[in-house]
């Protein structure tokens, strides 16, 4: 079992842990699942500047954690947005805690400063995860999202991960760290947590 940095080949994988979320659940408010191409292309769009995490077993992915923006203007650089995808016969095994903790590891790393999630309300496991892992309740948008004929209610949370009072740099791209011979060595350190 390892934790390790997605790659394209493990798409398919990673979209059958996430297809059941958007039918069966309202943990993610998509309402149909992508293609595999349209899948890709949001991969190698998102990993040009934030990671993919996978937890492989015996050559099968068992989950996946990842980054993104939040928002577009450039004052809000600083700040990412995570989530994370479980198959069900990995839940309750800390394979979670350990994904999440290696990608704040690297986002923190990037020089991401302060890190979202948006969560259902109705959710309580994810926001019990979040909570336990120092991430604290900011507001509750209520009755903002439509889904198998009801309305939703998000919870916002957030974590900082490195106060810095003056940034000098924005964080770093995720597709020039991860080919950095130097500072992937780094990474993989992180990733050595498995």
């Amino acid at each position: 079992m390892m934790i390790r940095i997605a790659e394209e080949a493990d798409v398919p994988q990673i979209l059958a842990i996430y297809a059941p979320y958007i039918l069966e659940t309202t943990h993610t408010f998509e309402y149909d699942v992508p293609s595999g191409a349209e899948f890709l292309q949001r991969f190698r769009e998102i990993t040009r500047q934030f990671p993919w995490l996978v937890w492989e077993e015996d050559g099968e992915i068992l989950g996946y954690a990842h980054g993104c923006a939040p928002f577009q203007r450039a004052a809000y650089q600083w700040c990412s947005e995570t989530g994370i995808y479980l198959r069900p016969e990995a839940r309750g095994r800390g394979i979670g805690r350990r994904l999440y903790t290696a990608l704040e590891k690297i986002l923190i790393f990037q020089g991401y400063c302060l890190n979202y999630v948006l969560i259902t309300a109705e959710n309580e496991a994810s926001l019990e995860f979040h909570r336990a892992l120092g991430y604290e309740h900011r507001a509750e948008l209520k009755k903002c999202g439509y889904k198998f004929g009801r309305w939703l209610d998000v919870v916002w949370m957030d974590k900082m991960l490195n106060f810095v009072s003056f940034p000098s740099n924005p964080p770093a791209d995720w597709l020039s760290i991860r080919h950095n011979a130097q500072k992937i060595s780094y990474i993989l350190d992180i990733l050595s947590l498995s």
